[in-house]
């Protein structure tokens, strides 16, 4: 019986784009009592890899939190697999702003201790007393209550980029730092403040509002669905933002936006930009945010020394890596000495520029395609981009397919390459090929052969 991924990320992309069929990206949760969580994860795996549904999903004994990918047409087969069981049974599914069918790339289930970790004792209070939901419409509507408070219960990383005008926004890496800090923060107005909060997806804040009324707090809210399901309700009702910027997502696309209004800046050159990337040194994996221009030249890394070291052989780059303690210790959330124009805390709500509207972030292939290789690095001034090969041999002459979130998907007929360094008419597995391409390429591009 299948109870893991029996495929890489890589050809479940190919697969994915070889199927050409639109998928759905989706979030959702449900707290509840479950005896057994190790037997409901492989139930649940059994059903969904039999739907071609991809993401990342933790259960435990008190509920579920998923973030997936699912196939359109499997849509309505999936939500019975959900309300198979009585506590998910019209369970709300927050259906991503913007979607991208390599939003996730495999099927991953989790069994934690919770399926948020926030660091409380859940024996010691009420978990079921929760603040008051609030549509997007109701939502709005209190913001303007000047005995309102609203507060940001994201990460500094996610509101940087976006958030609610007025909130409060606290510097922390994790949600569990963040409640003792707004409980002191606001132990003056527990009494007469509307204390209004929100998230991504909702999950937060479901588990927040019942702590802080345990707190003393008296009048408490949260936005229902989060800015998610505020953002779908905004196009429905045709109501005004009071959102600014863009939604931070734990998926590939790293966000979606909800206005035009880009509120952030590289944190390499200060441009504005709100495009998260994370560093290409497999031993650093910082997230910062990083514009095209800063990417090309510092070929997605955070600094000079990753820079140097992506470039050294793979058996030295594992030498650095050894004996490191893992996790957030190494792995940080965009908090490093060398990102300049960092900023986190008390944030801006004025925009710094204007986001160019894009069609589609991926646009459908029509086309049969084998994967050859990916792409290393774009040399700006002489438009000519750098690729490995890795599967099969390219040919001057051969009409390729660029395809990658950013870029979408770019046709061009090679009419000269080099290879190696040298110019001639074929290039095998392994071999550096460079070429020019009249568009900017980035890291996350890959490279097709276009095939009768």
């Amino acid at each position: 019986m299948q109870l893991y991924n029996t495929l890489s990320a890589e050809e479940r992309a190919i697969m994915i784009d070889d199927a050409g069929k639109q998928r759905l990206t989706l979030s959702f949760y449900a707290y509840a009592k479950i005896q057994d969580p190790q037997k409901f994860r492989n139930d649940l795996f059994i059903a969904w890899n039999a739907l071609d549904a991809l993401g990342r999903i933790y259960v435990a004994h008190e509920g579920i939190n998923a973030q997936m990918s699912v196939p359109a047409e499997n849509f309505e087969a999936f939500r019975e697999t959900l309300e198979a069981y009585d506590f998910m049974k019209g369970i709300r599914l927050n259906v991503a702003v913007e979607q991208d069918d390599h939003s996730f790339l495999k099927l991953t289930i989790k069994v934690r201790h919770k399926i948020v970790a926030d660091g409380l004792n859940d024996d010691t209070f009420d978990v079921t007393n929760i603040g008051v939901h609030l549509k997007a419409k109701e939502f709005n509507e209190i913001l303007d209550d000047p005995n309102t408070i609203v507060v940001d219960f994201r990460n500094h990383y996610e509101s940087e980029v976006g958030h609610f005008k007025g909130a409060i926004t606290p510097d922390v890496e994790t949600f569990r730092e963040s409640l003792p800090i707004i409980n002191e923060q606001l132990k003056d107005y527990k009494e007469d403040k509307n204390l209004v909060m929100y998230c991504t997806g909702g999950i937060r804040c479901e588990k927040a509002s019942a702590y802080f009324k345990h707190q003393g707090f008296k009048n408490v809210y949260q936005l229902e669905g989060g800015i998610i399901n505020y953002a779908k309700q905004l196009k429905e009702e045709g109501l005004e933002s009071k959102f600014i910027g863009k939604n931070f997502v734990f998926d590939n696309r790293l966000g979606e936006r909800i206005t035009d209004d880009i509120i952030s800046q590289c944190h390499q050159c200060g441009k504005p930009c709100d495009n998260h990337t994370n560093c290409e040194n497999d031993g650093c994996h910082l997230l910062f945010i990083q514009c095209d221009e800063c990417k090309a030249a510092m070929e997605n890394c955070c600094s000079t020394e990753c820079l140097e070291i992506i470039h050294m052989p793979l058996v030295d780059q594992v030498r650095l890596r050894t004996g490191k303690q893992v996790g957030n210790k190494v792995f940080r959330k965009g908090k490093s000495e060398n990102l300049k124009f960092k900023h986190s805390g008390d944030l801006p709500e004025t925009a710094l520029a204007t986001a160019q509207k894009q069609a589609d972030i991926r646009q459908k292939i029509k086309v049969k395609k084998v994967l050859l290789g990916k792409a290393e690095h774009y040399y700006v001034k002489a438009q000519v981009g750098q690729f490995t090969v890795e599967n099969h041999e390219l040919n001057s002459g051969d009409k390729i397919l660029i395809s990658g979130p950013t870029t979408g998907d770019q046709e061009l007929v090679l009419d000269k390459i080099i290879v190696n360094g040298a110019e001639t008419q074929s290039a095998k597995i392994g071999d550096k090929v460079t070429f020019e391409v009249p568009f900017r390429i980035r890291l996350s591009d890959k490279l097709y052969k276009i095939v009768n």
